[in-house]
């Protein structure tokens, strides 16, 4: 071994390969650079797991790839084959075109972002979306920040940081990345005055949480990525907007997911406002299908201390997030929410994603790839409706190493995230309307995960 090690070539002596002086080329010495370097330290060590010394341990074709590699972008769009619509580790919703669009238009050059056209004064971001918010949600006011958890931290600092706040027991909720309730609680200054229990909290709890702190909020926090079933109860928003008034305090309702369509089966700010909310907190980039921001949406003068408190400053939003929201909420101002791609993959039917899967696999089949359509059940994601299940389809590889598959996948150009289901890699159809480009990745992707395997078998029989 110690000899196959000795042997390994330099840097230099693989940079002078022609197929790599070409490569270096178009990537850039940098990249070629740390290609060559990553291809030496994996055959160093395949060497040294006890791999076979034989042929060229540094290969062209493998050098090639991790210059390939080294030179793509590290932010890269992906094919979604999970059936997860708003994938949160996939970036959750996909723009309409024409957020797109109005991104890019918006990104390229100046805009008006702080700037009033009709006065030449300075302006206020969130007033280029402010007005349509207001339509379609029946606000009285609007203010856009980044996301949806510094909505809530922004709110609670700004009406409660140095009191507290009522929450129950069973709404101390954990979203995605290990951030908890009663940390941006903490974080926001306001002490958390737990109520009811995990299963049931009455109206009466919250009233007698007030007789002891008179003057601390009520906030209401939507289970939006679990569900509690069974033995259950809880105050509607009406009730305790009601106690609300009579306690002269507001009722903040961090509501999530953001829903404009009551279709969808998830509680709506519309209705949250109808009830009597003072401010309800929403994700742009959940079910309403537009860009990741938070979105406070309410009673005018508590969205005004909102817009003034320090923090508003530090959660912005950027002329990107405010360009592609704009347009997503036109859409539904011109009754074409149908067109947004979330809705248009969460509500898809079931026969057309069952032709498609079949389309899919034809289209593998002529390329060699053995496969087979088979059901699948998708989820909305993303932290929204967790309990509905989306009946879908897709096709299922027959191949002997799927996890080799799947490595194999993420190596494609677009990568392709994929199911492993019952030891078999499934492709999701749902969020993959383009077929083609699919079944040309996955082609791609099936002989090296061959390759992959024969590699590990070398590497065992070594260590045997």
């Amino acid at each position: 071994m110690n000899q196959s090690l000795r042997a390994l070539p330099s840097v230099d002596e693989v940079l002078s390969r022609p197929a790599v002086r070409e490569a270096a080329a178009k990537a850039g010495h940098a990249a070629a650079k740390a290609g060559v370097r990553a291809a030496i330290a994996e055959a160093r060590t395949r060497l040294q797991a006890g791999g076979p010394p034989d042929g060229e341990p540094v290969p062209d074709v493998r050098v090639l790839e991790l210059i390939a590699d080294q030179s793509a972008p590290r932010l890269r769009r992906v094919i979604n084959a999970t059936g997860v619509v708003l994938h949160t580790n996939l970036g959750r919703a996909p723009l309409h075109p024409e957020a797109v669009a109005r991104v890019a238009e918006i990104a390229a050059g100046y805009s008006n972002l702080e700037i009033d056209l009709a006065t030449g004064r300075r302006g206020h971001r969130s007033a280029h979306v402010e007005p349509l918010l207001c339509e379609l949600f029946g606000a009285e006011a609007a203010h856009v920040v980044n996301n949806c958890a510094g909505a809530t931290m922004l709110a609670l600092a700004a009406l409660g940081s140095g009191g507290a706040a009522v929450v129950s027991r069973g709404e101390l909720v954990e979203i995605g990345g290990g951030f908890r309730v009663p940390e941006i609680l903490a974080q926001s200054g306001c002490r958390l005055i737990e109520v009811g229990t995990t299963n049931r909290t009455r109206l009466s709890d919250y009233a007698a949480a007030l007789e002891a702190e008179p003057r601390a909020l009520l906030l209401r926090v939507h289970r939006s990525n679990f569900a509690i079933t069974g033995f259950t109860e809880s105050p509607p928003i009406a009730d305790l907007a009601r106690l609300a008034r009579e306690r002269k305090i507001p009722l903040i309702q961090d509501l999530g997911s953001g829903a404009l369509e009551a279709a969808l089966g998830e509680p709506t700010a519309v209705q949250s406002l109808r009830d009597g909310a003072d401010l309800v907190l929403i994700s742009g980039d959940k079910l309403l299908g537009g860009p990741q921001a938070g979105i406070v949406l309410g009673k005018a003068l508590l969205v005004e201390r909102c817009k003034k408190h320090p923090l508003s400053r530090a959660l912005r939003a950027d002329r990107m997030l405010l360009a592609a929201l704009e347009a997503t909420l036109r859409l539904y101002r011109d009754g074409r929410a149908q067109e947004i791609p979330a809705v248009q993959a969460i509500e898809a039917d079931p026969g057309e994603l069952s032709r498609r899967a079949t389309r899919l696999a034809l289209e593998l089949q002529q390329r060699g790839v053995a496969c087979a359509v088979v059901e699948t059940e998708g989820q909305v994601g993303g932290g929204s409706l967790p309990l509905r299940k989306l009946a879908g389809a897709g096709v299922a590889l027959e191949q002997p190493s799927p996890q080799a598959l799947l490595a194999a996948l993420r190596d494609a150009d677009p990568p392709v995230i994929a199911l492993l289901r019952e030891g078999r890699v499934v492709l999701d159809v749902r969020c993959t309307p383009d077929v083609q480009e699919l079944a040309q990745a996955v082609a791609w992707a099936v002989p090296r995960a061959a390759g992959r395997e024969i590699d590990k078998i070398h590497a065992d029989e070594g260590e045997v």
